[in-house]
Formats: C-alpha cells, sequence, structure tokens
C-alpha cells in the first residue's frame, strides 16, 4: 500500500467533512470513495527539487485565525506571500499579503491579531579590488534573517528592531525569537548581537518594531528561555561550537549559576521543553544516569534537580514536548510505528489516533499548534511518500481541512515503505525501513546507514530515499544498534564496535530485506552521510562481495586521527566531546590495534567497488582530510575514486542546487554499478 495522499485525496479532504463526532472521524475511510492508488509513473530527479510551496501553517492564540506561509518563486527570484483564514470558515475566501523578494522559514502568531514571519535575505556585497592590481574580487553573496510583523486585518508590515539602523544595516542573524509572551500581546522577547559580538535579550514591541535591552549575554551566550517574561535559562557555546553550558537562574535571583554541559551535535542529552505548573520549576527531556531513557520531567530552578520521569516508555525516547498556545504541557512525543504522543489530558488521544486513522496510518501527525481551548488544531502531517502538508482540525464543527503542502508530488508515484524486524545473527532485533521503488517490483538495492551514530531514522519524509527508489531502486535504512532514540542499552551496544557488531547489524538487515524481498543479491550499494559514510566504506571493505559501489558524504575513515584530532579541538574543561567519542569509538591507548583495523583508510586495498566520496571544504564536524586521505589510499592502492569538495560548505549543508547536482552523481555511479 502506498503511503501518503493521492492529489485528488488532498483535494477531497479540502473540502469540510461535517463529520459526526469522534467516532465518525475514527471509522472514515483514509480515502474519499473514488479517488485511487493507481500507480503512476515514477518521477524524474528534477521534480525532487523544485521550490517549497507551502512553507508552514500557525493558528492564533485563541484559536480563530489561521496565517500559512506560501512561496510563490523560485530558489533564484524568491517571494513570498502570507494568507489569512478565518477558522470558522477555513476554506472560505483567504485575504493574501505578499512579502516581497524573501524566503520564509518560520511562521507564528505573536497575538491574535498579529503573526510573526521569520525570512530570509538574499544579499550581495560588491566586491573589493585586490592589492596590487585593478581587478576586483568575486561579489560575495550572504544571507540575513529578519522577523516581521503582519497584521491579520490590513496587512500592515512592521520589521523588529527597525528602530536601531545601525544593528539592521551590519547584524546577518536577527530572526531569533526567544518567548511569545502569551500574557503580553504587544511584545516578544528576542536575542540579537551587540556591536561587541555579545548576544543581548530584548523585548521587541510588534505594532512598531522598536526594541528595548533587558540583559546581555556572557560571552558565549546564543540563546535564553524564558517563562512569563523572564528569563530562567543561557545556553552558552563554547568556541567550536560542540558544547553548551546551561546556566539557570530562578525568578527573584539576580546570579546565573551553571546547571550542567550538554553535548549540540552528537546525542544531545538535555532539551527545552516550557514552563511547568509548579512555579520555580521548568520542563525538560532528561535522562538519569540509572535510567535507560530519556523522558520529560521537572527541573527545580533554584537546585537545578531532576524530578521524576513523567510518561516515560520503555525502549523508546521522547522526541519532543507539545505546549499548547498558553504554553500549557499537554504531552511527550515518541516514534513508534509513526509519531505517537503519550497526553496529559486522555481526550486527546482519542482524537490523535482518530486523526491517524484519517491518515490511513500511514503518516505522521504532528500538532504543531493547539488553542487554549483545546479544540482546534495545526497538524503537520508527513510520511515516506508525504512529504508534508499541513491541516486544521475543529473538534466542535467536526472538520479537517487542507491548508497546504510542501510539494506537489502524488504517493501513487512515490515508492511505498515498510517497516522491517530484522533478527540479527546474534539474536538481538533491529527496526529498518524498506522503500520500494515505484511498482515494487524486485531490483537492485540502496543500502543508507544513518549518520550520527546516535540518531536513529524515522517513518518521515527522505527526499534522497525517494530520489533513489525513483530510479527503480529498493532503499534501505536500518537503525542499527549504536543508534539514538531506542534508549541507552540501545546505545551502548554499538559502543566501540564499529567495525564489527554495527557493520553486521547493517549488513543482516540487508541479508533480511533481500530475502523478504526476492531482490538480486548481485546488484546492492551502499552510501552515506558521516557516520553513514563510515559504515558505507567500512561495509565496502568488509563485504567486497556484496557492494558494487560506495558512496561517502562528509564522512570519518581513520578512528585514531580522529580521535586525536577531537582532543587537540576540545577547549571545554573536562574535554567531554573527547571523551564522549573515546566512550563511542574507543580508547587509542587500549584499543589501538583494533581502531587500526575499523579504519577503512588504513584497509582501502580491501576495497573491491568504486568508491565516490564528498566532503564540505569548511566541514567542522569532521575535517576534510579525512576524505582526502581516504582518496589518496584508495589510489594508491590502485583502485577506483572520486572526490568532490564543495568549497563554502560545511557539514553537506549546501543549498539544494548542489545537492541537486550530487545527487545527479550518485545516480550516474550506481545506474553503472547496477549494469
Amino acid at each position: 500500500m502506498t503511503i501518503g495522499l493521492t492529489k485528488a485525496a488532498r483535494a477531497a479532504l479540502s473540502r469540510r467533512g461535517l463529520l459526526a463526532g469522534t467516532a465518525a472521524l475514527a471509522g472514515m475511510a483514509a480515502l474519499p470513495p473514488g479517488v485511487a492508488r493507481a500507480q503512476g509513473a515514477a518521477y524524474p530527479l528534477s521534480e525532487f527539487f523544485k521550490p517549497t510551496m507551502s512553507s508552514g501553517a500557525a493558528l492564533s492564540p485563541s484559536g480563530t485565525r489561521i496565517a500559512v506561509a506560501e512561496n510563490l518563486g523560485t530558489d533564484e527570484t524568491p517571494r513570498s506571500a502570507v494568507d489569512f483564514i478565518d477558522a470558522a470558515d477555513p476554506e472560505g475566501p483567504r485575504r493574501r499579503f505578499e512579502l516581497g523578494p524573501v524566503w520564509v522559514r518560520s511562521i507564528d502568531w505573536a497575538s491574535d491579531d498579529r503573526v510573526l514571519v521569520t525570512v530570509l535575505l538574499r544579499g550581495t556585497s560588491s566586491g573589493r579590488a585586490i592589492a596590487g592590481s585593478n581587478r576586483r574580487s568575486e561579489d560575495v553573496e550572504y544571507y540575513m534573517s529578519r522577523v516581521v510583523s503582519v497584521h491579520a486585518t490590513t496587512g500592515d508590515p512592521v520589521v523588529l528592531f527597525s528602530d536601531q539602523r545601525q544593528r539592521m544595516r551590519y547584524t546577518f542573524d536577527m530572526g531569533r525569537i526567544i518567548d511569545m509572551l502569551p500574557g503580553d500581546p504587544d511584545n516578544v522577547l528576542m536575542a540579537a548581537w551587540e556591536a561587541d559580538g555579545v548576544m543581548g535579550l530584548h523585548r521587541v514591541n510588534v505594532n512598531t518594531g522598536a526594541a528595548t535591552r533587558i540583559e546581555r549575554g556572557g560571552s558565549g551566550t546564543y540563546h535564553w528561555r524564558a517563562v512569563n517574561g523572564v528569563p530562567v535559562l543561557r545556553h552558552d557555546m563554547n568556541s567550536r561550537g560542540t558544547v553548551e553550558t546551561i546556566m539557570v537562574r530562578a525568578p527573584g535571583e539576580t546570579e546565573w549559576k551553571m546547571a550542567r554541559r550538554t553535548r549540540v551535535r552528537e546525542a544531545p542529552d538535555f532539551l527545552w521543553v516550557g514552563a511547568g505548573e509548579t512555579p520555580g520549576k521548568v520542563l525538560v527531556i532528561a535522562r538519569l544516569d540509572t535510567e535507560d531513557v530519556q523522558s520529560v520531567r521537572e527541573m527545580d530552578l533554584t537546585t537545578t534537580a531532576l524530578g521524576p520521569a513523567l510518561n516515560p516508555r520503555p525502549g523508546r525516547d521522547v522526541a519532543y514536548g507539545l505546549p499548547d498556545s498558553a504554553g500549557n504541557y499537554l504531552g511527550a512525543a515518541y516514534y513508534g510505528e509513526r509519531l505517537e504522543y503519550e497526553f496529559v489530558d486522555p481526550a486527546l488521544a482519542v482524537h490523535h489516533r482518530a486523526l491517524n486513522r484519517f491518515f490511513d496510518n500511514a503518516c505522521n501527525v504532528h500538532f504543531t499548534d493547539v488553542d487554549m481551548a483545546r479544540n482546534r488544531f495545526i497538524a503537520r502531517v508527513d510520511g515516506p511518500a508525504e512529504p508534508g502538508a499541513w491541516f486544521f482540525y475543529d473538534k466542535a464543527a467536526r472538520a479537517i481541512v487542507n491548508l497546504g503542502q510542501a510539494r506537489d508530488l502524488d504517493p501513487a508515484r512515490l515508492g511505498a515503505s515498510e517497516v522491517l524486524q530484522v533478527q540479527t545473527r546474534d539474536g538481538a532485533t533491529i527496526e529498518a525501513y524498506l522503500t520500494a521503488p515505484p511498482g515494487g517490483r524486485p531490483g537492485p538495492l540502496v543500502v543508507l546507514p544513518h549518520g550520527g551514530p546516535e540518531v536513529r531514522d524515522t517513518p518521515s519524509w527522505d527526499r534522497q530515499v525517494q530520489v533513489l527508489a525513483a530510479q527503480g531502486w529498493w532503499v534501505l535504512r536500518p537503525n542499527f544498534r549504536g543508534s539514538g532514540g531506542y534508549g541507552q542499552s540501545f546505545a551502548q551496544q554499538g559502543w566501540t564496535r564499529w567495525g564489527d557488531r554495527m557493520q553486521d547489524d547493517v549488513e543482516d538487515a540487508v541479508a533480511h530485506a533481500i530475502a523478504a524481498k526476492g531482490l538480486d543479491a548481485s546488484k546492492v550499494a551502499i552510501m552515506g552521510t558521516s557516520y553513514g559514510a563510515y559504515a558505507a566504506l567500512m561495509g565496502a571493505v568488509k563485504r567486497p562481495d556484496l557492494y558494487k559501489a560506495a558512496i561517502g558524504i562528509c564522512g570519518v575513515y581513520d578512528l585514531p586521527d580522529v580521535l586525536a584530532w577531537e582532543e587537540r579541538l576540545d577547549d571545554t574543561p573536562g574535554q567531554p566531546i573527547y571523551e564522549f567519542w573515546t566512550k563511542r569509538i574507543g580508547d587509542r591507548s587500549v584499543m589501538g590495534p583494533a581502531l587500526e583495523a575499523g579504519s577503512p583508510r588504513r584497509r582501502a586495498g580491501e576495497i573491491a567497488c568504486p568508491v565516490l566520496l564528498v566532503h564540505g571544504a569548511d566541514d567542522p564536524v569532521l575535517p576534510s582530510i579525512q576524505s582526502r586521505r581516504m582518496r589518496d589510499a584508495l589510489r594508491g592502492a590502485g583502485k577506483p575514486v572520486e572526490l568532490i569538495e564543495v568549497e563554502d560548505a560545511g557539514h553537506a549543508d549546501w543549498e539544494d542546487a548542489k545537492e541537486q547536482e550530487l545527487v545527479t552523481r550518485y545516480v550516474a555511479l550506481l545506474r553503472q554499478a547496477f549494469a
């Protein structure tokens, strides 16, 4: 069964469904009568890189108004607008106000009258003459982030911080909203860089744009968290951007105190949720040392002590916490077969389950906005074959209305996905997501191990997966041991097992998929990013008989070298990042020979398939020298290899145009390998 909604189904869903209450909603079929899931031709690669259509939807605090951000331009010539909708008549006429040549990054309501739109503007600085010549350097392209307050009735736009011309002229990032201040409809809290490079916290009037600084951060401050307009958490970053120090200040106190240090990129173990029910306490996502899973819990701002877990699920880490428009905690999100919630109010669970059934239990239904009465909702719906759509749900009116969609891709022309329960060679069970090509015929298989490695794949939209499926290939995403999201014990089973157990799990998932679907075992390739790139190259080392091509993007290929690099660069007291990677990869002083054996660069001669390497020239996470040395080792062993270094790019953070160019190269290599 194809996952997602056809274009015809979306059109049908945009009509008011006068349902006979929640029970009727729960009993509805996923698709209206007469809407067929006929299989169409696969999309050409270029279709996946067309500009996003809708980029977000938001519900006003009282639930009376809806705002939808629409992209009207292209990547080269951006143009955006905001549509305003009466929530009492969600299919009635929309009032559109254009924003000009900008991209919309996010949209949210500051009050029932004004919506805040965070936009991205592109500019070009004129090149300067090169010293000693009459030739000018090339123009430098840059981007600026700004927040525009738009009145829902008049369309009157106000740029926040517009009273500070010097700051507006020279500060790139002025789009950080800290607190919507639900009790103060005229103001929001925002962070912005000061002239001396320190971040300040400002109260900004959404009607006039005028800003007043209320606090300055420390030398590394980049973010705050607030409750009822009072800053209670401050986030300070180290120079590398790898570790943040959480500073805490209880209401009524004057001094900040350190609560903990946490990682930013690699398996973060502390996340903000919002205000707690008890004064002086907030809700965070954390895990005690004696526990297996990360859960929502209270933190005392005076003592920094963590309270008991709220609604923990065995074997599942919480993904995020859900508040309503007033900031009240509604529940925690988890990934099971799809996105699920543990709600504080059981009545909400009935409605979420009903919406899941409405979408054929094939998509993730994220509640992104809930009004204060908990009657009206905005849901972002995505899935393996659904690139993203926004729906309005009104309990009292018994209506579901499609507000917008990210891309016009018919799921009937995309690859259907399923979850595999894979038994590993040592008796464990792991999950893997297998996506079929349109039509589902047996054929080549591409394995996509995820990065991290202490993250996980979810049953969500992945453009790379669907691009590969459109070529007629099956795509496998295994959540091997060492992945995150399944609790600490599952992650620990991959610690110091990068070259063996984690690779074995990938191989076992491959064998399972081939046997289950009758795939061609002589046509298998592997590719990945970051840790996934390591797994791709290590797979080519260990199974030269299996993989016919390997693609590594921003990868690590020499374990002792990358550990030494982390040790040199970790400038945080106690070297927490170096300690983190030593626990995960291994201690060089104890596991030296094993780490060398687990390094693809040192075993390049065992690789039999063609290899394509890609790396951002300015990657701050994994140095590009890792890919250069991997290339040199393969060349020295007489193996076919190509390295593409992406200029002015970091850790696989290039723009869509570059991604499309690179994906075209990936497809060409895989086609040749599968020929």
